[in-house]
């Protein structure tokens, strides 16, 4: 049973396994597995994410394709049995089969799954299919990506690498992840972020405990702030925090119900020296 790995902590954002899937499949037919794809269609995206606000953002690339369910919504959602999992677990959709009822394309609910027009058919990442049929160890995009930050092979010899993994979440969909041969390390939590100084001494404070407490579970997180005064903390959930922040000498700072919905830098925080 193939697998691919998609390790996030690894990737630059060099976009090469795009362009390998670019170079592989427009203007080729690789019939029965796939006809070309058009140039606006991305069957391997790499989407540049940037989170936080200046000066505490952080960038992430996240390659982004067909996730070959082991249940395929897309395949059940086709009235005309053009989507099928292979032995090996890879899915494909039929060329041949295809009527263009996009209801593939609705079903997916990582809305990886275009719709070629010229052709009226449904098309997407066929994990170059055609190329391991005929001895290829890789899909193109694996082979091409020089930080490997995508790794494939046989889902048996990659237990302990799946163990570390999980599917890409399915951000605000209200469904449940499905189970799928792509999985993904270091998916980024979110993060707050912030910087705390002195006022009255004019200076940044290295040293000062920071203490995040999670409103629901009450799970708590803690780090230090560096040299310049600065704080990350990271890889937390979706929800509601109050922080905490003290250092010996000063008056502590509490700020209550910050929410992660998205990346939370909380900018400069003042700590008055006791007298």
């Amino acid at each position: 049973m193939k697998c691919l790995i998609v390790d996030i902590t690894k990737c630059i954002g060099c976009y090469n396994c795009q362009l390998a899937c670019k170079d592989e499949h427009v203007g080729n037919d690789w019939t029965p597995y796939a006809r070309p794809q058009p140039e606006g269609h991305f069957w391997m995206k790499v989407a540049e994410i940037e989170r936080g606000t200046v000066p505490k953002v952080k960038v992430d690339w996240i390659p982004k394709m067909c996730m070959h369910c082991e249940d395929a919504s897309c395949s059940s959602a086709c009235p005309n049995g053009a989507i099928t999992r292979r032995d090996d677990g890879i899915v494909i959709i039929a060329p041949g089969k295809c009527r263009g009822s996009k209801k593939c394309i609705h079903a997916c609910p990582y809305d990886v799954i275009y719709f070629n027009a010229g052709l009226g058919i449904a098309q997407k990442c066929t994990m170059c299919a055609h190329l391991l049929d005929r001895g290829w160890k890789e899909p193109r995009c694996v082979t091409a990506c020089p930080a490997n930050a995508l790794i494939f092979g046989e889902r048996a010899d990659m237990k302990d690498l799946i163990a570390s993994a999980a599917p890409l979440p399915l951000g605000d969909k209200a469904m449940p992840v499905p189970k799928v041969g792509v999985y993904y390390i270091g998916v980024p939590g979110k993060f707050i972020a912030g910087a705390v100084y002195s006022p009255t001494e004019d200076k940044c404070l290295n040293g000062a405990e920071v203490t995040l407490t999670d409103a629901a579970t009450g799970a708590v997180f803690s780090t230090r702030t560096d040299n310049y005064g600065d704080f990350w903390l990271e890889g937390l959930s979706v929800g509601t925090y109050s922080l905490t922040i003290q250092k010996e000498g000063y008056y502590p700072r509490v700020i209550p119900s910050i929410s992660t919905k998205i990346d939370v830098n909380i900018g400069d925080v003042e700590l008055l020296k006791k007298v």
